[in-house]
């Protein structure tokens, strides 16, 4: 059986450390090396270029989306395997981009995380469901929600958002009504006003109407 050579990368000592240890126990993967952060994880790719990094996405020094790009151009073999909180499209796609082999959330139980390093190793694309789904959703109406001046397509999640708002909900209804945390809400929101370049949900509204998208 072929072993996988796995570094892990994570800011958080106690997710890092709760990582390794799981991985440690499966028959077909080595603990290669851990990074604390971005920089640090290239630097130990440069050195030690295991099969697959483990990498987070918000971390000091260096992201996850200019450490993969760093690790991609260097060592291109090296796979890389997203396992981050973030589930935001400003990290997704600008990730996916950069050359991420999968991405998976921190949500993913354990078989599952240990799953997609299998299947990036492999050369397969590992996704978390949710993240494909909205992968899919980019390919299949990239150009469904592109009013005037935009240049990036609102996603379906951001347009569902958008609607809520155009009822006069809050964002705890809209966090409620979608089984999103508020948090959330904000985060697409802020992308929703940074795609329709506006500044409040308002402008975001009649931006909306005007485009047909809902009702006045």
């Amino acid at each position: 059986m072929a072993r996988i050579r796995v570094l892990v990368a994570d800011d958080h000592e106690v997710v890092r450390e709760g990582t390794l240890r799981m991985l440690e126990r499966e028959i077909d993967i080595d603990i290669v090396g851990e990074a604390a952060d971005g920089l640090q994880a290239v630097r130990l790719v440069q050195e030690i270029v295991p099969d697959v990094v483990v990498l987070d996405v918000r971390m000091p020094d260096m992201n996850g989306i200019e450490a993969t790009k760093q690790i991609k151009r260097v060592h291109p073999q090296v796979r890389v395997l997203i396992f981050t909180a973030h589930d935001d499209d400003r990290y997704v796609f600008p990730l996916l981009d950069a050359g991420a082999d999968g991405y998976v959330l921190k949500t993913t139980r354990q078989r599952d995380l240990i799953k997609a390093i299998r299947d990036v190793y492999q050369g397969q694309t590992a996704l978390h469901p949710e993240i494909a789904r909205r992968v899919v959703e980019r390919l299949t109406h990239k150009d469904k929600y592109v009013g005037e001046g935009m240049v990036e397509a609102l996603t379906e999640r951001e347009m569902e958002v958008l609607e809520a708002v155009a009822k006069g909900w809050s964002n705890k209804d809209v966090s409620e009504a979608l089984n999103i945390s508020p948090h959330t809400v904000q985060v697409h929101l802020s992308n929703v006003f940074g795609k329709l370049g506006v500044k409040t949900r308002t402008e975001a509204v009649l931006y909306a109407i005007r485009q047909g998208w809902v009702e006045a």
